[in-house]
């Protein structure tokens, strides 16, 4: 049996590349398929954030000490999807003036919020920076520290997220995970340091999927940036990929061959391709052409549906690694293009 690759899930690792094996960059920039979206996504959508907003956000910010003598660090708690308790790191730099635009940061398939020192980058350029834990992860690489209370009443799973839950969209995890990422923004928001109209929604791989679905929700995010996002257009992804995550779906399907349609159906509330064109946010995308873990067709399936402002880089020879290094310099000359 393929052990699955989850530490390579994290952006910044790197692995044997493979070749060329989705469609040709000709056709990538113009690949936008028709969306598997049922009629009452944006019902669906309204009803869950409506059930959560429920229960008051109730956002604790407590100083923690980690010897960051230029930053501010915080501790983070507020209530997430069904009222459940979600934790992050909110980093301020201690120089500052005035109200700070607010990067909030979701996180890799399998990984945690970790520590304060792991995450230097935007407050060192200036911004605010809130990291969501990203509910029942944090065992795979990097710690995290929330759990996910829900997995009674739901479906036998493939070991992984992906199919927990995936029988019914009521029950689906990443309807929690999008959830905490909306209320994450609200948390941010929140925050007498941040000002609350220049919110900016980060991420890769996972990370970025959930900021692309944050991005279609929420119209207080002005600014996304999802790195090799992963979660757009499923079915496609299973179709040519073998790698995991996505392949947590295909063994599920392999062992349950009658599940194939109900599965899909559930997926299509959670796909990023259908909250792309929902966002006016302003963006940049990544995109690496030799990436098997999110295929390029799938991120260019997104980017092309997307509504607002957009843009893209390309890295030809890389794989999930995107543009690394690279590409964190042009997310921070984006970014400072727009708010510095």
């Amino acid at each position: 049996m393929r052990r699955p690759y989850l530490p390579f899930l994290n952006p910044g690792r790197t692995f044997a590349r493979m070749a060329f094996f989705d469609f040709p960059l000709d056709t990538l920039k113009s690949y936008t398929p028709e969306r598997n979206e049922r009629a009452d996504f944006d019902a669906f959508w309204a009803a869950t954030l409506a059930e959560t907003r429920a229960t008051a956000l109730d956002p604790k910010f407590d100083a923690v000490d980690y010897g960051l003598r230029n930053l501010e660090t915080y501790d983070v708690t507020y209530s997430g999807a069904h009222g459940q308790r979600v934790k992050g790191w909110l980093i301020l730099p201690k120089q500052r003036s005035g109200k700070l635009p607010c990067v909030v940061e979701f996180i890799g398939y399998g990984g945690g919020r970790k520590f304060p020192s792991d995450w230097l980058l935007w407050a060192s350029a200036g911004y605010a920076h809130l990291v969501m834990d990203t509910r029942g992860q944090g065992s795979a690489w990097g710690k995290g520290d929330t759990g996910d209370p829900e997995p009674a009443g739901t479906n036998n799973h493939f070991p992984g997220f992906m199919t927990r839950g995936v029988l019914n969209p009521e029950t689906y995890y990443y309807r929690r995970v999008f959830t905490d990422g909306v209320r994450a923004v609200e948390t941010a928001q929140s925050h007498p340091a941040i000002d609350p109209d220049r919110i900016a929604v980060v991420g890769g791989s996972q990370g970025g999927g959930i900021s692309i679905a944050v991005a279609g929700l929420s119209p207080a995010v002005k600014v996304a940036m999802p790195d090799v996002p992963f979660l757009c257009h499923y079915r496609r992804a299973t179709q040519i990929t073998t790698a995991h995550p996505y392949e947590e779906i295909s063994r599920f399907l392999l062992v349950h061959r009658d599940k194939v349609e109900q599965v899909f159906d559930t997926l299509s509330y959670f796909d990023g391709v259908n909250f792309a064109a929902r966002s006016n946010a302003q963006t940049l995308f990544s995109v690496g052409l030799m990436d098997e873990i999110c295929p390029p067709s799938t991120v260019f399936a997104a980017y092309n549906h997307w509504r607002g402002a957009k843009d893209i880089r390309i890295y030809e020879y890389n794989h999930h690694e995107g543009g690394g290094e690279y590409h964190t310099v042009e997310k921070v000359r984006f970014l400072n293009a727009i708010w510095h």
